[in-house]
């Protein structure tokens, strides 16, 4: 999903470059805002499951426990409150931080982290319902510069196929390196429909992701994005073809322009149709 959104970014750039320069009035969507949007995507996606594996361990093991999806030797260093080795107690806030230090850190995905995350929670093992909040410190995704505060919160559904609902709500600034700053404020909800119950097992995954957020960009222009059909996002695909979302629509809206993104009926494939205007683009995205 991650190395999909940003390919896609770059396709939409390599395809209408040359009439995005055309436009003056800002009325319309153009390729450098959904390479904006693409990027910004990525980034959360990291962000989010970096803080949900952190907070997760925890529960798994209260004394010590820290992710398993290290970058490196060195990075990231995880620094806990109450300190590793002190188990915390029901109700206390456990504060955790994730530093990817000032050089850099390549994940397993490919992306390029620096600086710090910061996680808050409340310590409860028997409820249903956790909200983590967390914060950055100079921290830099892919050379792009992350400030704001974020939450989510995951809900565990009842009755005999429990399962988790991750919210997550931001109010952020991406501000990227050639200076401009784009503020993005909105939800996504993940729901794992699959392969919960096989926590070794991350092939057999398949999630579905709603949402809705609000991009406002540096000349003031806002463009809302909205997750029409549900995103069904495939872990098994990951041998077939890096992305992995294989179905489901996203709108974009920016005054009376209206664009889709179509990611087709469920195939493995790298494929996705992107509509403005009337007009359908076939787009291939990443690829092996």
């Amino acid at each position: 999903m991650k190395s999909k959104l940003l390919i896609l970014g770059i396709a939409f750039s390599l395809m209408t470059v040359s009439c995005s320069r055309k436009e003056k009035d800002n009325s319309t969507i153009t390729a450098d805002e959904a390479s904006v949007n693409a990027k910004i995507d990525l980034a959360n996606d990291d962000v989010s499951s970096i803080v949900e594996s952190e907070e997760a361990a925890t529960y798994a093991n209260s004394s010590n426990g820290k992710s398993m999806e290290v970058a490196s030797v060195s990075y990231p260093i995880i620094t806990r409150s109450p300190a590793f080795g002190t188990p915390p107690t029901v109700g206390q806030t456990v504060t955790k931080t994730i530093d990817y230090g000032t050089t850099g850190v390549t994940l397993a995905n490919g992306n390029v982290l620096k600086g710090i995350i910061n996680i808050s929670f409340v310590y409860d093992p028997t409820a249903t319902s956790h909200t983590i909040s967390y914060w950055f410190q100079n921290f830099y995704h892919n050379a792009i510069e992350f400030n704001g505060n974020k939450t989510f919160t995951r809900t565990m559904t009842t009755g005999t196929d429990s399962h988790p609902i991750v919210t997550m709500n931001m109010d952020m600034n991406a501000t990227f390196p050639d200076g401009r700053v784009f503020n993005r404020v909105g939800t996504r909800t993940r729901e794992i429909t699959a392969g919960y119950n096989t926590p070794n097992i991350i092939a057999d995954n398949i999630y579905q992701v709603t949402g809705n957020w609000t991009t406002t960009f540096p000349n003031t222009v806002q463009q809302t994005s909205t997750i029409s059909s549900p995103l069904i996002i495939k872990m098994s695909c990951a041998n077939v073809n890096k992305p992995l979302i294989v179905q489901g629509v996203i709108t974009f809206v920016r005054n009376s322009h209206t664009a889709t993104l179509d990611y087709g009926t469920g195939d493995c494939d790298n494929l996705a149709v992107f509509t403005i205007n009337g007009n359908a683009y076939n787009i291939v995205i990443g690829g092996n």
